[in-house]
């Protein structure tokens, strides 16, 4: 898993830095594991635009991901690596001895061939699945459970992982990726490793219609905007457009948006630095 830098051939690779797709065994997907995938262009039921800024861009198909992992108990084989172009992570596609295919999200290090279980009971090993409770301290976990039975929902994307700092009888303590210590109970799931593709990071469009080809459309600056448009719009010559805010008139640096009175406060130790 590696970036290139391509030859300047044209305007659009002279800055390209792009994905190597070594770690890639297939270009096409399991067919039983895909579905459609509606677009929007950003607009609602009725036709109008709630959303600026997305439109167009090519088709993609959705790949089903397995974020349970509930098929405790039965080995399953990777069979391939795969690109998803709905997320930044790659894929793994398992072949379980019961016949059943599942793509789960591939960490570091998963190679084809290899065996994974999900479970209780097993080695906390690279791909495999199990409670927060069987986890050795200082394991590098990610796809963790908030809810028990509920599916992964923390450190999905590419390069990310939580630490497991700590245990007690109920809840297992975890250094999230943001840097934030967050108790979870130790009945979640997690599953041992980091997600894969942790050079998406350093990779470089090189060109604005990769963005479009991506569905993202050009995003108009506030400052360039008239008064009735924005509230940073407006002003004789170039002006600076005041204290950076949002549309409505929400400050965008420095206010605190987190709710008072939110329900995961209990368990959050600390937040970032």
């Amino acid at each position: 898993m590696g970036i290139k830098q391509l030859k300047p051939n044209t305007p659009g690779t002279r800055f390209r830095i792009a994905p190597d797709f070594e770690e890639i065994t297939k270009s096409s997907p399991e067919k039983s594991l895909v579905t459609t995938l509606k677009r929007s262009g950003g607009r609602n039921g009725d036709g109008k635009m709630t959303m600026r800024y997305i439109g167009g861009g090519h088709k993609k198909q959705y790949r089903i991901i397995d974020f349970k992992r509930d098929k405790h108990g039965i080995p399953a084989v990777v069979h391939s690596i795969e690109y998803d172009p709905n997320r930044t992570a790659r894929i793994a596609l398992l072949f379980y001895v019961d016949g059943e295919k599942r793509y789960i999200i591939a960490p570091n290090g998963l190679k084809v061939g290899q065996s994974v279980l999900s479970g209780s009971g097993i080695a906390p090993e690279v791909g495999n699945t199990l409670p927060l409770a069987e986890i050795p301290v200082g394991t590098v976990v990610h796809n963790i459970e908030l809810q028990p039975g509920k599916g992964g929902a923390i450190a999905r994307s590419a390069g990310s992982s939580a630490q497991l700092a700590g245990r007690d009888e109920k809840y297992a303590t975890l250094k999230m990726p943001s840097g934030e210590m967050r108790l979870v109970l130790s009945r979640c799931l997690a599953t041992v490793g980091t997600v894969s593709n942790s050079d998406h990071i350093n990779q470089s469009m090189g060109k604005a219609g990769r963005n479009r080809w991506k569905g993202i459309r050009p995003r108009t600056r506030a400052v360039a905007m008239n008064p009735v448009d924005h509230p940073m719009g407006g002003g004789e010559g170039r002006a600076s457009g005041g204290h950076p805010r949002s549309r409505k008139g929400l400050y965008a640096k420095g206010k605190k948006t987190r709710t008072p009175k939110k329900y995961s406060n209990n368990s959050i130790i600390s937040r970032p630095k």
